[in-house]
C-alpha cells in the first residue's frame, strides 16, 4: 500500500450548539498546522456556518449523514446536492450509531455510498463489529460482510476516492481504544475485500482504511503510525480545540 496523506476526521455528532460550533472551529482554523487532511463534520444545522468558517482554508467540511436520492418528498432527510452547496466534501455512511438507533441496514448504507459518489462526495464508510460477535468470533465475517455489501455493484471511477472507517462498535465513547496490533489485523482485511472488488492499482490510489474508536492526542500515532491505516476518526477529541490540534500535530 503506496505512504498517503494521513486523513483525520471529526465527528462532532449531536454534541454542540451553533455558537459552540463556530467558536470551536474558528480556534482550530487559528492554530490549524498544516501537516494532514483535516476533515470535521459538524451537525447539519451548522454546515452553512462552518462553510464560511473553512472557506480559504485547508481543512475540509464533511457531513454526518445523507440520503439517497438528490430531491423528492422525503421529510426530514438531507440531499447530498445540498452537502455539495454548503460546502461539503465528505459524508459519513453507516456509522455504528446510526446503525443501532435508527435501524440502517446494509443495504441502506450501499444506497447511501451510491448516490454520495455520484454526487462528487468522498463516502467515510464506517464497519465494525459489536462486543457480541467480538465474542462469537466473528469480527472477520462482519467486516468482510459490511465492506461487500456497502460497495458490491458499485464504479469507482479514477477521479473518486474512498474512505472506509474502522469502528469497533464496543469501544465506541468508552475511553478505551483497541490495541494497535488489532486494529492493523482488522484493516487487513478490510485492504483485502476492497482488492476482491476493484483493480489493485485503483484500491491503493483511491482507497484509505482509517481507523476511529477513543482516539485521542495521547494513542493517535499508534494508529497513524500503522502499515495499514491511513487516519483516524475522531469524536471525543475533537471537540476540545487543543486537544484536537495536539491529536493532528502527534498524528
Amino acid at each position: 500500500m503506496p505512504e498517503k496523506k494521513p486523513i483525520i476526521i471529526a465527528n462532532w455528532k449531536m454534541k454542540l450548539g451553533g455558537k459552540e460550533s463556530q467558536k470551536l472551529a474558528l480556534a482550530i482554523k487559528h492554530n490549524f498546522v498544516n501537516r494532514h487532511q483535516v476533515v470535521i463534520c459538524p451537525s447539519f444545522l451548522d454546515l452553512i456556518d462552518m462553510g464560511q468558517i473553512l472557506k480559504n482554508s485547508s481543512i475540509k467540511l464533511g457531513a454526518q449523514d445523507c440520503f439517497w436520492e438528490t430531491e423528492g418528498a422525503f421529510t426530514g432527510e438531507i440531499s447530498p446536492k445540498h452537502l455539495k452547496e454548503a460546502g461539503c466534501e465528505y459524508a459519513i455512511l453507516g456509522h455504528s450509531e446510526r446503525r443501532r438507533h435508527l435501524g440502517e441496514t446494509d443495504e441502506i448504507v450501499h444506497q447511501k455510498v451510491k448516490m454520495a459518489l455520484s454526487a462528487g462526495l468522498i463516502p467515510i464508510i464506517c464497519v465494525g463489529e459489536t462486543f457480541e460477535q467480538r465474542q462469537e468470533g466473528a469480527k472477520d465475517y462482519v467486516l468482510i460482510q459490511q465492506t461487500t455489501k456497502a460497495l458490491e455493484g458499485i464504479s469507482v471511477s479514477q477521479d473518486q476516492a474512498i474512505i472506509i472507517a474502522y469502528e469497533p462498535v464496543w469501544v465506541i465513547g468508552s475511553g478505551q481504544a483497541v490495541e494497535p496490533a488489532e486494529a492493523e489485523a482488522a484493516h487487513q482485511v478490510i485492504w483485502q475485500t476492497l482488492f476482491d472488488f476493484f483493480p489493485s492499482e485503483l484500491v491503493k490510489n483511491n482507497m484509505s482504511v482509517i481507523y476511529g474508536g477513543s482516539v485521542d492526542s495521547d494513542n493517535v500515532s499508534s494508529f497513524t503510525n500503522l502499515q495499514n491505516t491511513n487516519g483516524v476518526l475522531v469524536g471525543t477529541a475533537s471537540l476540545d480545540a487543543k486537544e484536537f490540534i495536539d491529536l493532528v500535530k502527534n498524528a
